[in-house]
């Protein structure tokens, strides 16, 4: 009994097929065959044999790509009116093209064809429990484990497919599930939005040192790492760009601008430290240069006052005119002596008050490329802070209301 149990090889045999998203397969069909009478058997109206005795339909799953490792069913029951049934338990490994442009608030559509490998329609016709939400309530109450996916519902229909010059019929299962997306809004949307806000953070860092140029080096390096980490969860099957990938790479060419605004901000303010550096080296020489001339001014004075002499002529008598001069001129040799050893001393605290001053006035006014340098970091700021609003809310906004591509 192996052959297809019809009386009439014309007329083709119908096959009631029921699946679930576990995969529960469950195939009824009639047996002509097969009858008896209950009463003439004690009241036996079903009973147990097994599979290998009975002609079965060879069912497939079109989308399954690994061969089913689950335990088959090794009986069959076969009613008294030559009902048949077998139900099998499938673990199946289907392909299903991913739609990931709104990841991780996607919603995924995949199928599940039953059809036979053989028979055309014209030997074998399916047909089906059609009321979806029944189907899907039933699915649901079969579920153990939803682990990241959420069923949202299951839609089925009939089809006849062209298939190696002949229809065949063919049941079309659409099982739609929406993925719980808290778990990657926490794990790597936040994540990677707290390191941007560490970014826009690092411009209350000195541009002074070298500090902030390795802050913005670290962040730029772990959403680095935070985009490998992204590789490995999208799948490959997609089209389209995912808006993620495009939220990773948008986070990361902004912190890439504002990294080579600081590099441009920091050699600016280099320039200007170099000016000042030479500057300083110039007044040093300088400085060192006028002690030298003090010195050998010094020692002039000294000469000088060494051969100073004054003349006097007078009527009185030269012994009297004589002392008398003596007198003046010691008198007055003493007082310019006193004033000339004075002179240096109120020289060089007149050039230290004057080197102090400008000193004051020069920390009080910075120099030309520091105020560059800070004007330009006050308006990158507000242009940053403006750039990155906007895209956030536009990506965020696409993410939302965008339909799966």
């Amino acid at each position: 009994m192996l052959v297809r149990p019809a009386r009439d090889y014309k007329k083709p045999t119908w096959i009631h097929v029921q699946m679930l998203i576990l995969a529960i397969l469950d195939v009824k069909w009639e047996d002509r065959h097969i009858y008896w009478n209950p009463q003439n058997f004690g009241g036996l109206d079903k009973m147990i044999v097994p599979t290998d005795l009975l002609w079965k339909p060879d069912l497939m799953i079109e989308e399954m790509i690994e061969k089913d490792k689950a335990v088959p069913n090794p009986f069959i029951t076969i009613h008294s009116n030559g009902l048949v049934e077998h139900v099998r338990d499938l673990m199946v490994v289907s392909t299903c093209k991913m739609q990931v442009y709104k990841f991780p608030f996607d919603t995924q559509n995949c199928t599940l064809s039953l059809k036979s490998i053989i028979y055309p329609e014209e030997e074998l016709m399916f047909e089906f429990f059609e009321n979806d939400t029944l189907v899907t309530e039933w699915t649901r109450q079969m579920l153990r484990n939803e682990s990241e996916w959420f069923l949202i519902g299951m839609t089925v229909q009939h089809q006849s497919v062209l298939r190696f010059h002949q229809n065949q019929s063919v049941v079309i299962y659409t099982i739609t599930m929406k993925r719980r997306s808290l778990l990657y809004v926490v794990n790597f949307l936040v994540p990677v939005l707290l390191l941007f806000v560490l970014d826009l953070a690092s411009f209350v860092i000195s541009d002074s040192e070298g500090e902030k140029l390795g802050f913005e080096v670290t962040l730029l390096l772990a959403v680095t790492v935070m985009q490998l980490i992204l590789n490995d969860i999208l799948p490959c099957s997609s089209d389209s760009i995912p808006l993620i990938a495009v939220y990773c790479i948008g986070i990361f060419g902004l912190m890439m601008v504002s990294l080579l605004e600081t590099i441009l901000v920091m050699y600016l303010i280099e320039k200007d430290s170099v000016s000042k550096e030479k500057k300083a080296d110039k007044n040093r020489s300088l400085s060192e240069d006028c002690g030298d001339k003090q010195g050998n001014y010094d020692g002039d004075v000294k000469k000088w006052t060494h051969c100073a002499c004054v003349c006097n002529v007078s009527d009185e008598p030269p012994s009297d005119l004589l002392s008398v001069a003596k007198e003046d001129k010691r008198s007055q040799l003493m007082e310019e002596s006193n004033s000339l050893e004075k002179l240096p001393d109120e020289l060089s605290e007149a050039v230290k008050g004057l080197s102090l001053l400008l000193s004051r006035k020069e920390e009080r006014k910075p120099d030309y490329w520091t105020r560059v340098a800070k004007k330009l970091d006050i308006i990158f700021f507000f242009v940053y802070v403006t750039v990155s609003t906007l895209f956030l809310v536009v990506l965020f906004s696409l993410w939302i209301n965008a339909e799966d591509e």
